[in-house]
């Protein structure tokens, strides 16, 4: 299943997520990529658009590389043992923490961010590799008591599936093939999402007042 862009993968989750439509569910975004998708789903099923900041720590050795993750209280956790330097990852934690509070600031100028208690949650991301960030989305959004919490993927792999399906009432990932190796492999166009459109997407749904 290859997917031309992120709004494609969107308009075909907001299918497989059909029975939430109507029920106010809250679309939680996993910033940068999954911020446009957020948005085409919250329309799609008639729900609120909000963002979850996590980011992933990196490897010393490669930057690219997730070892685990960090969500904005500070919570995270290490999913790759082998790279459990406790000096360098203290130094990573910090640098991705202070990261977070910046995207906040910009995301979210004017308001807190919405309240998921009692609702319906979906956590979006454009794809799921090693699962870190999402495992950080998903610890940090039950903390918050919501009546159901979901994860959301177009693709996945499926190991790291497996893995998330611990944190999440239901986890939906419309394709999980035995050769993933990146998210990108998975679509046409796979473009980078700058914070500009993400503020705009942002932006564009209070002013609908969603």
């Amino acid at each position: 299943m290859i997917f031309q862009d992120r709004l494609d993968a969107a308009r075909q989750l907001a299918a497989a997520l059909s029975a939430y439509r109507g029920r106010n569910p809250l679309v939680l975004a996993i910033p940068r990529g999954a911020v446009p998708m957020g948005a085409a789903l919250a329309d799609a099923l008639q729900g609120e658009l909000d963002v979850v900041l996590v980011h992933k720590l990196s490897s010393r050795w490669s930057p690219e590389y997730a070892i685990g993750a960090i969500e904005e209280s500070g919570w995270s956790f290490v999913c790759d043992p082998s790279e459990e330097d406790e000096a360098w990852l203290k130094a990573e934690r910090e640098r991705r923490l202070e990261g977070l509070r910046q995207r906040r600031a910009l995301y979210s100028p004017e308001r807190p961010p919405i309240d998921p208690r009692g609702r319906v949650v979906i956590v979006v991301d454009d794809g799921l590799a090693t699962g870190a960030t999402m495992i950080a989305a998903l610890h940090a959004l039950r903390a918050q008591a919501p009546q159901k919490l979901i994860c959301a993927v177009p693709v996945g792999a499926p190991d790291s599936l497996k893995k998330v399906e611990a944190h999440a009432d239901e986890v939906v990932c419309l394709h999980a093939p035995w050769d993933f190796q990146a998210v990108g492999q998975f679509y046409v166009h796979f473009g980078q999402v700058e914070d500009e459109e993400v503020v705009a997407c942002l932006r564009q749904r209070r002013a609908q007042g969603a």
